[in-house]
């Protein structure tokens, strides 16, 4: 389970007591440099993927431009980059052997009104139901089939057409090597992974220059300065770039071409969208408040980025995942990124070509080589082995390799249809008898079909025997549930007992809870609740006695109903160790229940919770060490990236606070509220200065001494040395949070001019700005 994150910001704090300097970074700023490095990436890869499809240099171009500016404006995931696909090649070079360049135009354009039909007809989400075993094996045998082809390039002949061919004549091909050719081509290949592991702090910014421009120029600047004799990019003059021409032929022969590039093109762009959602929300700072894709309206854009591609002599477009990647990566917070990357492809197009023109082929082809390697995913392989569809991924990827993408995505997708149905048929019931209990276990999914050998095992069950029935599956039909519904009535009218539970996560079913058991859980909404240890109308028993039949109630409770459902999870967490992306200090009340209120999950935060939710300054005298100690661990070594400090309404302690001011007895509890002293100072200070909610006044003295606590113990929160060092390195973020318990309501702390303002989280974005007083050095924001 995730963490509902709490909003992120930057944190800086001020050199020798200096305000900070307001640094905020412009949209087009960040933009551009985004379609600067995304340009250095896409104009060799363009080319390269052209050169692979047999398709003119110059369309490679024509389709970047146009994936930039068209799918850019008008598609619905705004920093997915769209251009000519390494996932497309292979369709593209089968069109243009087949119908001609002109013609594989066309049908591109065909492609794209389909598309624009597909997105009008509201059916993108369809696209993401096809299995993720026959996508990665789809995009591992196009992956060979570049990779082959390829290769002969690099050593210095041409490809065939098919795989086969490819393979058997690569004997040929390496006793007739070009020493210039493979040499190029080993260069590039030496750079594009030589260069992202570049060491020390030189590398860090080498590294910003992107691996495939400086793979492609080192073999260039080579290859020129040695005189090579090779054949080099070829880019005719624009004056002869062919268009689009009408489709002839059979009509089944072009309606299965146009379903092929459609269907590539669409299910590459959504599941490209989706994996830029994911990368977007990993991110932090402002640069994460990007809206999540419209798959429709990106089918839409996709469409008539193909229809204009098509119409202008470009390859067939779809969403790349190395250009995309790089525009996350590179900070892009707007569509505005992926156009300006088309608006420099078509500047180098038109001012370049005679740069362009001095590009070796075999650098280029070594290129796409790699991609093609690189589609063959290790991560994905041991995905679908963990999930146990490699017979889907196999079949997929060499049904595309030996007989084209079309056929091979449907044999996938029939392979993936079987094993689902024999999942769904297979079902293991077993009986024991164990110290007089009788188990009878059940794996796999419960279908009518499995309802027989599932009556026989439980009439083998005798009468007013003990049975435990464990159901471990995700799926339980109808007759299935009657079936066992019945003979659970039947069985216990004749004095037996039965147990129906289930394990990792399965089935569950039970009877309805007597009126007193506790049914607390926390994975559930809080609707009706009750306090496991309050029951109303209970016996009255000695309190002591009480307490313990309740907690051990609620032990039982989570043991039956909880444990299940996260033990797998628990057990992972136990392997791996915490690690939790979030410090959460808040106050000890019972009322404050963080696991709800942030919808966090095991592993998700660690949290600090005192009296007051109180943050002791460092060597203050009668400072409490057990605080600062889990502050120093949480920063220095769980590494947590953010920490919020939440206060509650009707606090006791700020309460007592306000009631006795500095006269605290000499308790430890009077000796601990003396950390809320300069909360109390702070709230009599400057009017102007004082937090508030947004909307409204603090309703009392009390509540408003909650608001200024929070803001004094962020300000003494970051004179902690851990603290001050992580905000110094940009590597910490932290974060003011009051939640009001009667309204159910939270509100995150954001900064402004004349104050802090606590603001409503289910609004919109808070403006920027510092907090005022001894906080000043950290601006919090709302996402």
């Amino acid at each position: 389970m995730s963490a509902c994150a709490p909003p992120h910001a930057q944190h800086r704090q001020p050199p020798h007591g200096r305000a900070p300097l307001r640094r905020r970074l412009p949209v087009a700023g960040a933009d551009l440099s985004a379609a600067v490095a995304v340009f250095l990436i896409a104009l060799p890869l363009s080319l390269g993927i052209a050169l692979a499809t047999g398709a003119p240099l110059q369309a490679g171009l024509v389709a970047a431009a146009v994936g930039g500016v068209v799918a850019g404006r008008l598609g619905g995931c705004p920093l997915q980059v769209s251009g000519p696909a390494a996932g497309l090649t292979v369709v593209t070079a089968d069109l243009i052997d087949r119908y001609g360049w002109r013609m594989t135009c066309g049908i591109t354009v065909l492609a794209g009104l389909a598309q624009l039909g597909l997105g009008c007809l509201r059916v993108a989400r369809g696209a993401l139901a096809v299995s993720p075993a026959v996508v990665h094996g789809m995009l591992a045998g196009i992956g060979i089939t570049i990779a082959v082809a390829q290769l002969h390039i690099v050593l210095g002949g041409s490809p065939d057409s098919s795989v086969l061919a490819n393979l058997r004549d690569l004997p040929a091909q390496l006793a007739d090597l070009h020493p210039g050719a493979v040499s190029m081509s080993a260069l590039t290949l030496a750079l594009l992974f030589a260069w992202p592991r570049l060491p020390g702090r030189a590398g860090r910014l080498l590294r910003r220059v992107p691996a495939a421009l400086v793979a492609v120029t080192g073999a260039t600047a080579t290859a020129a300065l040695a005189g090579l004799a090779l054949p080099r990019v070829d880019l005719p003059s624009w004056h002869s770039h062919a268009l689009a021409g009408l489709p002839e032929g059979p009509a089944l022969g072009l309606a299965a071409a146009v379903l092929t590039t459609t269907l590539v093109c669409s299910v590459q762009s959504l599941l490209g969208a989706v994996a830029v959602d994911k990368l977007v929300a990993a991110r932090t700072g402002p640069q994460s408040r990007v809206g999540r894709s419209d798959l429709d309206r990106e089918l839409l854009g996709q469409g008539a980025a193909n229809i204009v591609s098509g119409a202008l002599g470009g390859l067939p477009i779809a969403g790349v995942a190395v250009r995309s990647t790089a525009n996350v990566n590179s900070g892009a917070v707007s569509r505005n990124s992926a156009m300006l990357h088309g608006v420099l492809v078509v500047v180098a197009a038109l001012l370049m070509v005679p740069i362009l023109e001095e590009i070796p082929l075999a650098s280029l082809a070594a290129l796409v080589m790699a991609v093609g390697i690189q589609m063959v995913s290790l991560h994905h392989i041991r995905t679908v082995t963990r999930h146990r569809e490699v017979p889907v991924y196999a079949v997929t990827a060499l049904g595309v390799v030996l007989l084209g993408v079309l056929q091979g995505v449907f044999l996938g997708i029939a392979v993936a249809v079987a094993v689902a149905l024999r999942r769904l048929a297979r079902t293991r019931i077993t009986h024991e008898e164990q110290k007089g209990v009788h188990h009878v276990r059940v794996r796999g999914q419960l279908t009518f079909l499995a309802v027989p050998r599932l009556s026989r095992a439980l009439h083998l069950v005798p009468h007013g025997a003990h049975a435990v029935v464990e159901l471990d599956g995700s799926f339980m039909d109808h007759a299935a549930y009657e079936s066992l519904q019945d003979w659970r009535s039947a069985h216990t009218a004749r004095g037996g007992t039965a147990e129906l539970s289930g394990r990792r996560g399965g089935i569950r079913t039970a009877e309805r809870a007597p009126a007193a058991e506790c049914r607390c859980r926390p994975w559930t909404p809080w609707r009706n609740h009750q306090s496991c240890f309050a029951f109303a109308g209970a016996p009255a028993a000695p309190a002591g006695q009480e307490a313990g039949r309740e907690l051990a109630r609620g032990i039982s409770s989570f043991q039956r109903n909880t444990a299940p459902l996260v033990r797998e999870e628990l057990a992972r967490l136990a392997r791996e160790g915490q690690r939790p992306a979030q410090l959460f200090l808040t106050c000890a009340d019972s009322r404050l229940v963080t696991s709800m209120i942030t919808a966090s999950g095991p592993g998700d935060l660690f949290v600090v919770r005192n009296v007051g939710n109180l943050v002791p300054p460092p060597g203050e005298e009668r400072g409490d060490d057990s605080v600062a100690a889990a502050i120093e661990y949480a920063v220095e070594v769980l590494g947590v990236r953010s920490i919020t400090v939440c206060g509650h309404s009707g606090c006791g302690a700020m309460q007592a606070l306000l009631t006795a001011g500095a006269g605290q007895g000499d308790t430890p509890l009077g000796r601990w509220l003396r950390h809320g002293l300069p909360s109390l100072a702070r709230m009599a200070g400057d009017r102007r200065g004082r937090p508030r909610l947004a909307g409204r006044a603090p309703a009392d003295a009390v509540e408003l001494l909650c608001l200024s606590n929070v803001v004094q113990q962020l300000a003494h929160l970051q004179a902690h040395p851990p603290v001050a060092r992580a905000l110094d390195r940009g590597e910490l973020e932290l974060h003011g949070m009051y939640f009001h318990v009667g309204e159910a309501q939270a509100y995150l702390l954001a900064g402004t001019e004349g104050g802090s303002v606590f603001e409503d989280v289910t609004e919109g974005v808070a403006g920027g700005g510092e907090t005022g007083g001894p906080v000043r050095s950290t601006s919090f924001r709302q996402v």
